[in-house]
This record gives C-alpha cells, structure tokens and sequence, in this order.
C-alpha cells in the first residue's frame, strides 16, 4: 500500500506535509494556486499588519556561506484590509494568514478583516527578529503572548498557530504561555537575529544593521527547538529553518514535528522543490515501512 503523506496538525488537515513558510514569494494568490499544484501542502502568507507596512529601504538581503539568507525587509504587506480583499476570491487553497502586531486589539482588527476570506489558519508572528515593537518583542512577553493568543482564539473561527523564535527570554516560556491560552500549534522557528559588515566600507551591509538569518546554517538550530518543544510539550509542531530536502524533513518529522515549512530552499526550483521532497519522504516511507506520517513523528525522542 502506498504510504499517506496527509498530515494532521492538531485540527488542521493536510494533504501533504510541506508548506510554503511566510515571507516567501509575496502575497500573490496566483502564486499560491501555483504552489499548491506543484506539492506545497498549503501556503504561509507574508506577515501582515493592521495598516500597510512598507518595510526598510535597500538593501535589505543578502547571501551567507553555507547557504543561508539574512534579510531585513521589515515586514512589508499592503496591510490587513487590502490583503483581504487580494485572498477572498480563494477557494480551493490552504492558507494560513500571518499576523504581526503589538497588542490584542491589533489581533482582533485583522480578523475582522477576513470574516469573508477562506483562511485555513492564522499564524501569529511572536517571532520577528528585526522589527521595533513587534515580534520577538512580544514573544519575550510571555504575559503579552497570553492577551493575544486569548484575543486571538475568541475571535477567530479557524485554528490558530504561534510561530516561535530565539529572543532575550526563554522561548519555552513562550510556548508554554501560548499553550495555556489555548493555541493549535507552535510553527518553530523564525529567523535568528544576525548582521554582516563590509570590511571596505566598514560599516553594516543592511540598512537595518541587524537582519535575520535563515537558511541551512540554522536547521541544526530549529531541530533542536522542536525537539525541545516536543520533550517538553503535549503540542502539534511545523518546523521551520534551513529545510530543503526530504531528508531534512524527515529529520524534523523524527524530531517531533508532524508537518515543515520552506522558505529560503524555495530558490529558483520553487516550481520542482515541494513535490521532490513529497516524493523523497514516500520513498523513505516505503524502505522503512512506515504508513502514515504520524508513525515517525517524535521517534528520535525514543530510548
């Protein structure tokens, strides 16, 4: 029998257990439809706000040895009410709407907004490395992330998620703070706060100084978190970080994760990279006799 690669996190059903993580590939919906037919078991939109963002000037991204990206475009989107209006034509796709704001109120606007949208999720962005006042900020505020995941479960009607990330405090903290208020999932993690210099100018090469790190150099890093979550935590897990093959996948599955997201591997094989690793993971299912996704998650946890 073939081996089932729909994935259950928590209320959320996937088809297949790769998604598309925010930031990534704009906010186009034709863009979505084309990742979705091409493997990506649903989309992460970009993070949006309660007003149109327009994010730090260049240069904002850069390369890094080893594969990895720092990048500090400061959370651009054209805002909550505009957004919303790009997606309600949507009918076939998983999306999951990102949100970043500063307080409950902010949470609660946005949803508003979407009340006509068919939003598979929202993803709230306790995590951003690079932006005064909004994630991390509020991720190292385990009290805050409380208000705001309560806000946040009594205003939506659909399951909610918290993207987790590495700040000043625990981020374990922060995990147990959005669990006691009721979330769905932990998306783990974000970006790792990062910066280069050009030895020429000597001055910093991003507008913002600081960016944020993503990419291969950081999956050691992510493994570790979800591994963490999942010892600590009775939580349905995405991990995210530095994944581009099926066997990082796998990797993350075995960790304690029960779905991935992608980002920086998207690359110029976006149309090819989803449906690889789909493929990979059901040949690795095959050898190893493993029927559904859920028979692998957390075994590395196993003496």
């Amino acid at each position: 029998m073939e081996p089932i690669i729909a994935t259950l996190i928590g209320p959320i059903h996937l088809d297949r257990p790769v998604m598309l993580a925010s930031g990534i590939l704009g906010i186009s919906l034709d863009v979505f439809d084309r990742l979705y037919a091409s493997g990506a078991g649903a989309v992460v939109t970009k993070s949006i706000s309660t007003e149109p963002w327009e994010g730090y000037p260049n240069p904002t991204i850069l390369s890094v040895q080893g594969g990895g990206w720092i990048n500090a475009v400061g959370l651009s989107n054209p805002g909550a009410p505009n957004f919303a209006k790009m997606i309600e034509p949507n009918r076939d796709i998983p999306i999951v709407v990102s949100l970043v704001g500063s307080a409950p109120k902010d949470f609660e606007m946005m949803i508003k907004q979407f009340k006509n949208c068919q939003v598979t999720a929202y993803e709230l962005n306790l995590s951003c490395p690079h932006v005064a006042k909004v994630g991390l900020e509020v991720g190292d505020d385990p009290g805050l992330v409380r208000e705001i995941v309560s806000a946040v479960k009594g205003a939506s009607g659909v399951p909610v998620i918290a993207k987790v990330g590495l700040g000043t405090s625990n981020y374990l903290d922060t995990v147990g703070a959005a669990i006691d208020s009721g979330i769905d999932a932990i998306t783990a993690i974000n970006t790792v706060r990062a910066m280069a210099i050009d030895v020429e100018t000597r001055r910093p090469i991003l507008s913002n100084k600081f960016g944020g790190l993503s990419g291969t150099p950081i999956k050691p890093i992510a493994l570790r978190c979800v591994y963490e979550i999942s010892s600590q935590y009775d939580v349905p897990i995405i991990g995210c970080g530095g994944i581009s093959t099926w066997e990082d996948a796998v990797e993350f599955f075995l960790s304690g994760a029960s779905a991935v997201q992608l980002g920086s591997a998207i690359g110029d094989n976006w149309i090819k990279v989803f449906d690889d690793i789909n493929k990979g993971i059901i040949q690795y299912m095959k050898r190893k006799g493993y029927s559904t996704i859920k028979d692998m998650v957390g075994l590395a946890k196993r003496s």
